[in-house]
């Protein structure tokens, strides 16, 4: 495995976000996570990219509360548990945000040779870019236009382009079609896809279980911060329970 999740539960305050969550990704596999808004999506894959501190009070003292979380993250045989964002970011586990957060100041091109700082090699970097300018064509027509001013798509491209920029091994992309209308939500999976034909393992947190179905390999399904199914897309479509309930089909 490529990815092993074990026990994952995150307390705030008293109240239960994560309720011992367990699954695990393979190498060169595109595994979806669906469920509804305020499922622990976003929470999850936040947690696994090291931004939620492991057993620390990282709001004590603050009118939030205080946030305790537990498990165990293997990636890549290598324990992620104690390492701080940066440091699981360098061994090639990527958080594409949603809705893209670029630095919304710095024009496209920045963005990206912000991606690749950790990659020493600058004839690395000047080859990602093109790579990624082929991969994402407007993003090349882009590259002098403030990130700030683009369309929700782009921004969601420039996300993933980053990560690429940081020779990403493994992608969390978090919920890429929100606010997306149709024909751009088809291009973009178009896009991930053929990230995903690059060879790169790809955890996708998505609501539009269409898309997501068609993409993924396998799937696990959250509802209230827990998983409660994982199965091939036409396991789960065919089981009613689980589409109707869990699916809103």
């Amino acid at each position: 495995m490529y990815l092993d999740v074990n026990g994952i539960t995150m307390l705030y305050d008293r109240a239960m976000v994560l309720n011992d969550v367990s699954f695990h990704v393979d190498k060169e596999e595109l595994v979806s996570l669906v469920g509804p808004n305020g499922a622990g999506k976003s929470t999850l894959l936040r947690a696994l990219a090291g931004l939620i501190g492991w057993e620390k009070d990282t709001l004590k003292g603050t009118t939030l509360g205080k946030i305790t979380l537990e498990g165990k993250v293997l990636f890549d045989g290598e324990d992620m548990m104690n390492l701080p964002s940066h440091q699981i970011a360098k061994r090639g586990l990527i958080l594409c945000p949603e809705r893209g957060r670029p630095f919304r100041e710095m024009t496209v091109l920045e963005n990206l040779e912000i991606g690749g700082y950790l990659v020493k090699d600058k004839s690395i970097v000047r080859e990602t870019i093109e790579r990624v300018y082929a991969l994402f064509p407007v993003l090349k027509k882009r590259e002098a236009q403030v990130s700030g001013t683009l369309s929700g798509g782009e921004r969601t491209m420039l996300s993933v382009a980053r990560a690429l920029m940081s020779q990403a091994k493994l992608l969390l992309i978090d919920e890429p079609s929100v606010g997306l209308a149709p024909m751009v939500k088809e291009d973009l999976f178009s896009r991930i896809s053929q990230v995903h034909g690059m060879g790169i393992t790809i955890l996708l947190s998505e609501q539009d279980i269409g898309f997501a179905f068609n993409l993924a390999n396998r799937n696990y399904v959250l509802s209230r911060g827990k998983v409660i199914a994982e199965g091939a897309s036409e396991d789960l479509l065919a089981d009613e329970l689980i589409r109707k309930t869990y699916l809103g089909l």
